[in-house]
């Protein structure tokens, strides 16, 4: 048993290394959601621009801060 392990040490498949500059191991980048990161950056920027209108108009209704002009 333990001779078979000695002969399974002395192979040189276990040390072989595939060549990863081909480019069949080259995986292509799958943008996240199906957008790029440009889309990405305004979505999320539209998302803040609504998340601060629609706490502001809360505080307005709620009137914890009341407009100068009105």
């Amino acid at each position: 048993m333990l001779d078979d392990f000695r002969d399974d040490s002395d192979s040189s498949m276990i040390f072989e290394f595939e060549d990863s500059d081909t480019p069949e191991t080259f995986q292509k980048k799958r943008p996240f959601i199906g957008m790029t990161s440009v889309q990405r950056f305004v979505i999320a920027l539209m998302l803040l621009v609504i998340a601060c209108v629609l706490s502001a108009f809360c505080l307005i209704v709620t009137e914890k801060i009341v407009l100068p002009f009105i």
